[in-house]
């Protein structure tokens, strides 16, 4: 049966017999079922098969994230693109995460890097509390300042030398939110999309660019997080944006 585990928690996606066979799974003490993700704050539903509750602390890359399972999502296909923005953060940045969630990327640069200030807006309520949370427990309260609202109306102009734009939906009607929150000078803006296989790093790239017209763009990375559904994928683009 493939599943996943988050925290002490085995999410799987169908009926399973006798669910207790999984208690002998490290760290498993709960096993839950996730069905449809539903509405535009994409929150799942999910109906438990063992165990009390669906609140749990998963750990990941020595960082805690505290979640409700039947609440936020949670993609484990996103660990190595978490780490790898972690890594490219140095000494001194000012970053803004338009779509900060719980912390999925905020949290690890505040605990990985030399980062000096991190501006994470998120509009779902239930999100941004556990962002709070995780802010908390992580003991990064002096490097993260979350923003609850929308990033259009929240994120600080002319400061960021590196904007995280790490929601797939409607995100390119965002990039100019993106552009105004770089320094004057410009910096680096990591922008996800999710794409049809044949576009998948063509209409990334030109939405970027059509959006910093006038601007000099140089591409710096595309890469391919994971498959979304048949035929699309989640992809990223890492730009860096010349104003001056």
């Amino acid at each position: 049966m493939k599943g996943k585990v988050i925290g002490d928690i085995l999410v799987v996606k169908k009926d399973v017999e006798n669910p207790e066979t999984f208690l002998e799974l490290p760290g498993v003490n709960r096993v839950v079922k996730l069905g449809r993700i539903k509405g535009l704050k994409r929150e799942p539903e999910v109906e438990v098969l063992l165990g009390d509750g669906t609140e749990t602390i998963h750990r990941e890359n020595h960082c805690l994230f505290k979640l409700d399972v039947s609440r936020i999502m949670w993609s484990k296909g996103n660990t190595t693109e978490r780490k790898r923005i972690a890594g490219l953060v140095e000494k001194g940045e000012t970053v803004v995460d338009l779509f900060a969630g719980i912390g999925y990327f905020s949290i690890p640069i505040a605990v990985h890097s030399m980062v000096d200030k991190i501006y994470s807006i998120e509009i779902n309520p239930t999100a941004y509390d556990y962002l709070c949370q995780n802010i908390t427990l992580n003991d990064v309260p002096d490097r993260i300042e979350p923003l609850y609202g929308n990033c259009r109306e929240l994120a600080p102009v002319g400061v960021a030398d590196r904007v995280l734009m790490g929601y797939i939906g409607n995100t390119h009607h965002y990039l100019d939110v993106a552009l105004s929150a770089l320094k004057d000078e410009g910096g680096v803006i990591h922008y996800h999309e999710s794409v049809p296989d044949k576009f998948k790093f063509i209409r990334p790239v030109d939405r970027v660019k059509e959006a910093a017209d006038g601007f000099e763009v140089d591409i710096l990375n595309k890469r391919i997080i994971k498959k979304y559904s048949p035929g699309v994928y989640h992809v990223v683009v890492d730009a860096w944006i010349r104003k001056e």
